[in-house]
């Protein structure tokens, strides 16, 4: 091999291998990377190199390394987590959840606010005396294992891509009627700093470095709904045993009597409410049976509130109408024999 096909090959042999150590360099990158972009404090190391020939030997000379070190992006998105929260008159603690992400590349601490008078919907709910907790039981709801926030005190202080779930609860105002909407706001702020997106706050950043705000200017919010409407209703069923011998043993020819409770349990009201019971297989309706707060119903389908529907499976039905928490317990009682 002459010297010229010598050179050659020793280039083309330093140009493969610098393919090669790019490619490793792009495989490890991408594996450490976050999707909130590069951590802050990496440092970024270039160098550049020049190939030339001294009387046809081949020499190359290295730059000076120049390093970069990737400063802190404040970024931060709220969203909400819950639907609609379905809701009636002077209902308490009525909960909204949320989720604040720091989509920075650094360690954040953020402040969390909470705003219900906002234009546009129909009553503005009422911030309960502690209004904002964190779901600490990852329950989804509030329950006695959350944690209240304290601004100043307990700021949520999230890593990059960390996320934590907020809650905010409200009351309900009285006075609303069913199809109104409430509307209710979270708002996360950087406690370094809010502003323009593209301001910097010079060396309060992680290590030192200087802090940019991202696209998000450094705060997030999202808004969740009440819709008034929803109405909680407790039914409870209980069954006695008489048989045909004074005892309460269940055999054939005893007699059951069925009780069934119906009651609202908040400030809602359950319009044209219907109480629908089937008659258990293995068993026989006894005739005129039916009460409803100890007043007796006929089995036919006629004035009074009850009866046997026998159109299909044989049931018993018994009409409520229109119930509120201060119509109370609705009692219906009937009773069946064992075949």
């Amino acid at each position: 091999m002459d010297r010229t096909n010598r050179i050659e090959a020793r280039r083309d042999r330093l140009r493969r291998i610098s393919r090669f150590v790019a490619a490793v360099f792009m495989i490890a990158f991408a594996t450490t990377a976050f999707s909130a972009g590069t951590p802050v404090g990496t440092v970024i190391d270039n160098m550049a190199q020049v190939d030339f020939d001294i009387a046809g030997t081949p020499d190359s000379v290295n730059s000076n390394v120049s390093s970069i070190t990737v400063q802190e992006t404040i970024d931060v998105v709220v969203t909400l987590q819950s639907p609609q929260n379905l809701v009636a008159a002077n209902d308490t603690n009525q909960a909204l959840l949320f989720r604040v992400t720091n989509i920075g590349n650094g360690s954040e601490a953020f402040q969390l606010a909470i705003n219900s008078v906002i234009g546009g919907d129909d009553f503005d709910p009422v911030p309960s005396a502690t209004p904002i907790y964190f779901d600490s039981d990852a329950s989804g709801d509030f329950s006695v294992g959350d944690v209240a926030y304290v601004p100043g005190g307990n700021d949520p202080v999230l890593a990059a891509d960390a996320s934590v779930d907020i809650l905010l609860l409200n009351d309900i105002p009285g006075g609303v009627v069913d199809g109104e909407i409430g509307r209710s706001e979270l708002t996360a702020d950087s406690l370094t700093g809010t502003g323009a997106p593209g301001d910097a706050f010079l060396t309060q950043g992680d290590g030192g470095t200087d802090a940019v705000l991202g696209a998000t200017g450094g705060t997030g919010s999202d808004t969740g709904e009440y819709l008034v409407g929803e109405v909680q209703i407790s039914v409870l069923k209980s069954v006695t045993v008489l048989d045909q011998f004074g005892g309460t043993e269940p055999i054939p020819g005893a007699t059951l009597t069925y009780t069934v409770t119906v009651a609202v349990t908040n400030g809602g009201t359950a319009t044209s409410s219907v109480a629908n019971d089937f008659i258990p297989a293995d068993t026989t309706y006894v005739p005129a049976s039916i009460s409803l707060n100890a007043a007796a119903l006929t089995d036919a389908n006629d004035a009074d509130a009850g009866e046997l529907d026998m159109s299909g499976a044989p049931t018993v039905v018994v009409r409520l109408g229109n119930l509120t928490q201060a119509d109370g317990i609705q009692t219906v009682v009937f009773q069946v024999t064992i075949d």
